[in-house]
C-alpha cells in the first residue's frame, strides 16, 4: 500500500513541478523584476524580440528625461484620469461596454489604461487571447502596488511601440524628428501622441490629414491637462 502510494505521488510530481514554476513565474519573479526597475533603465521587452525575430529590427534608448509635453499629451490621448485611477479606469470601461452592446458588429473600443499597457508591454508578448487579459490584469495591479505613477509613465514612453520597429521617446524622436526625446516641441509631441493607436499605420513625421487633426486635437487637450492639474502625480 505504502509502494502504491508512492508511485502515486511520482506519478503526479510533474504536476507539483509545474504548479511550483508558475507560481514562480506569476509571483517572485514579477515582483523582484519590477522592484529592480523601480530604478534601473529596462533593458527590453518581449515585443522588441518580437521584433528582432521578425526581422523589423529594434531601435530603443532609454532616457530618464522626457518632455513634460510629450507626457501631458499621452496622458490626454490615452488616460485622462490616470493620475487618480487604481490602474483601472472603470467609468471608461462601462462605457466601451455599453458602446458594444448598442453596436455589437462593431470591434468593442479600446479602454486600456497607461499603467495596463505598461504592464503589458513590459511583460507579455503582443498577441490578443483572454489569458493574456487575465496576466494584464493580475500584472497592472502589482505594477500599481510596486511603482509610483511617475515610473509607470516613464516606463511607458520609454517601452511604447512607436511603428517600424522604433520603441520607447527617444528613438521616434530621433527617427522621426531629429532630435532626441526632451527637446520634443508641441506640436511633435502631439504627432507621436496622435499615431500610438495606430503607430504601423500613420505616420508622426508626414502625417496625412486625419493624423495632423488629431495632433491639433492632443495638443489642446494637453493644455487642458495642465490647466485642470490632471498630471499631479507626475510632477
Amino acid at each position: 500500500m505504502a509502494a502504491k502510494g508512492i508511485g502515486l505521488w511520482r506519478g503526479r510530481g510533474w504536476l507539483w513541478k509545474l504548479a511550483l514554476s508558475l507560481f514562480v513565474l506569476l509571483v517572485p519573479a514579477p515582483i523582484l523584476l519590477l522592484l529592480i526597475f523601480r530604478f534601473l533603465p529596462i533593458p527590453g521587452t518581449p515585443e522588441m524580440l518580437v521584433s528582432l525575430a521578425m526581422g523589423k529590427g529594434a531601435s530603443y534608448v532609454w532616457n530618464d528625461d522626457i518632455s513634460p509635453r510629450l507626457e501631458r499629451a499621452v496622458i490626454g490621448a490615452e488616460d485622462q484620469n490616470f493620475c487618480t485611477h487604481n490602474g483601472f479606469d472603470w467609468v471608461n470601461i462601462n462605457k466601451a461596454m455599453e458602446d458594444h452592446k448598442r453596436h455589437p458588429n462593431k470591434p468593442m473600443r479600446g479602454a486600456s489604461t497607461i499603467s495596463q499597457q505598461t504592464a503589458r508591454t513590459l511583460f507579455l508578448v503582443p498577441m490578443r487571447s483572454w489569458i493574456r487579459k487575465g496576466l494584464e490584469a493580475y500584472l497592472t495591479v502589482m505594477i500599481e502596488a510596486l511603482w509610483p505613477k511617475k515610473r509607470i509613465l516613464e516606463a511607458y514612453l520609454n517601452l511604447v511601440d512607436w511603428g517600424d520597429g522604433i520603441f520607447g521617446a527617444e528613438a521616434a524622436a530621433s527617427a522621426y524628428f531629429g532630435t532626441d526625446a526632451g527637446s520634443l516641441t508641441g506640436d511633435q509631441a502631439a504627432r507621436l501622441a496622435a499615431i500610438l493607436p495606430n503607430p504601423h499605420k500613420w505616420k508622426a513625421a508626414h502625417p496625412g490629414r486625419y493624423v495632423r487633426r488629431r495632433a491639433g486635437m492632443l495638443q489642446g487637450r494637453g493644455a487642458m491637462v495642465m490647466r485642470d492639474g490632471l498630471n499631479f502625480c507626475v510632477k
